[in-house]
């Protein structure tokens, strides 16, 4: 776990100093500076553009992990990373296509409730291209085992890139239109950025000769384009729904209540970006046994880590939306579903990258299917009801049901659980600590309040854990930096 911890850190710190910026951005900037409908403009194109970047990159961030390390000689190795680069274009394009050609229906089948949307349908086309191939140079220098740069890019540039264009919006240099656009920009900026790293790790020859096992390539990313879209669906199709349903603004408040719930599995976003290559290496050696460890320490890591931040979240939810105008409030319930659901991804651990790096995914991408259609019926009852709460309810229960299913799976295949007692000792340690701060506070200023009880919930909870030796790779991190 050594490769794993060191890089993990370092991806943790850059991804939650990226979401410190998106927190400024989601709780304040966007709440002043702009209008909840051009806010809620911005979270509806995003969602959607994120919707359509697995079909967009074809699958090849996922295709070119697996494969790389199955290459041998350089000339093959450099046939399939040319074609990794190009194929992304075979859907790009007839998308486009289709856009041109069928652009009024598209427009008025997503503006039927909001208007506004229809003047921005294209840049939501090219947000996702941008979105797709950022991934593509991300998965590139993945194969390379450096991580540290793409995870800053992708969780810290466009957050300080939509800060500064706030601020632009504040002081008058630009217009909100002129915003809206620019973000489109910043997201086609990082991937131009994120393409020059990668090649400066490994610089592209471009070889276009017969590829070995070309079929099982070409099969295996239209299933990850299946896959990534069923994971992309589960995790945006609600706030993209609440679009088609609701008032647009109201998706600026569910945007806010789901941001502060995602917090949760920053840390496992993080270490995914080590886990993916060498889930991969382990599964291409058929080596079991580290691949069994690295299951379990993962999830125990990673449960842990977002138990924590679950109850910093669940037990100062209350405070932290009193610094916030009232409208907003309407999603408290929001945070608390989805929270439960991102805790529960938490404890996935690496069992994702398992399944689809593994000969199983076809059988896994069924469930997806069906759980996929499940939720789009879900969300489609719940949120005529029951508005942002009915989504983040329709949320929850596909999560649940999703991870049952794939942990379901991997033990039958792999005989292998992501939980063991200690998984069931923590669970205990935060219902009790629950019980016993979430009716309490300080009776100081709403922020004062969060920062001290966030401060005695961590030292409280770092300091059971320790104590009780729940995970060798926690306790050695905690000896390391207090010296202990």
């Amino acid at each position: 776990m050594g490769i794993i911890i060191n890089q993990s850190l370092k991806n943790t710190v850059t991804t939650y100093s990226g979401f410190a910026i998106g927190a400024l951005n989601t709780l304040y900037l966007y709440v002043f500076f702009i209008s909840d409908v051009h806010y809620g403009l911005i979270s509806f194109m995003l969602s959607t553009a994120n919707i359509m970047m697995p079909i967009m990159a074809f699958g090849v961030h996922n295709t070119l992990i697996k494969f790389y390390s199955t290459f041998k000689t350089k000339n093959s190795l450099n046939s399939f990373l040319t074609f990794m680069l190009f194929l992304p274009l075979a859907l790009i394009i007839p998308i486009g296509l289709i856009g041109v050609f069928a652009h009024e229906t598209i427009v008025d089948a997503l503006s039927q409730k909001n208007d506004i949307i229809s003047d921005y349908v294209w840049f939501i086309y090219l947000t996702a291209i941008g979105m797709a191939y950022f991934e593509v140079f991300f998965a590139w220098s993945k194969t390379q085992m450096q991580t540290v740069f793409g995870n800053f890019m992708k969780e810290v540039f466009p957050r300080v890139g939509v800060t500064v264009l706030l601020f632009c919006v504040y002081f008058e240099w630009i217009l909100v239109e002129t915003f809206i656009i620019a973000v489109v920009g910043v997201y086609g900026l990082r991937a131009i950025i994120m393409m020059i790293y990668a090649f400066s790790i490994r610089l592209p020859v471009f070889k276009f000769k017969k590829i070995e096992r070309l079929g099982s390539i070409l099969k295996y990313s239209f299933l990850i384009i299946i896959a990534g879209s069923i994971a992309t669906v589960i995790l945006d199709i609600d706030s993209f729904m609440l679009g088609l349903y609701i008032p647009i603004e109201e998706v600026a408040y569910y945007g806010v209540a789901i941001y502060i719930a995602t917090v949760i599995v920053v840390p496992s976003r993080a270490m995914q970006q080590i886990l993916q290559p060498l889930t991969a290496k382990y599964l291409n050696e058929n080596n079991k046994v580290a691949l069994k460890d690295l299951y379990l320490r993962s999830s125990q890591t990673l449960f842990i880590i977002g138990g924590l931040i679950f109850l910093l979240i669940v037990l100062n939810i209350n405070a932290l939306y009193e610094t916030i105008p009232a409208q907003f409030s309407g999603g408290l319930y929001v945070v608390l579903l989805v929270s439960m659901a991102k805790l529960y991804d938490s404890l996935m651990g690496c069992n994702n990258v398992i399944l689809f790096n593994s000969d199983y995914y076809r059988i896994v991408l069924l469930f997806g299917v069906i759980l996929m259609i499940l939720t789009i019926g879900l969300n489609m009852i719940f949120i005529p009801k029951y508005g942002i709460t009915g989504a983040a309810f329709a949320t929850f229960m596909a999560v649940a049901l999703y991870n049952s299913i794939k942990i379901y799976f991997v033990k039958r295949k792999f005989n292998m659980m992501p939980f063991t007692i200690n998984t069931g000792k923590v669970i205990v340690l935060m219902l009790m600590m629950i019980m016993v701060f979430y009716f309490w506070d300080f009776t100081f200023h709403s922020l004062i309040n969060i920062a001290l009880k966030s401060v005695l919930i961590t030292l409280l909870y770092v300091g059971i854990i320790y104590k009780m030796k729940i995970s060798e790779d926690i306790s050695a991190i905690i000896q390391k930096y207090l010296k202990f």
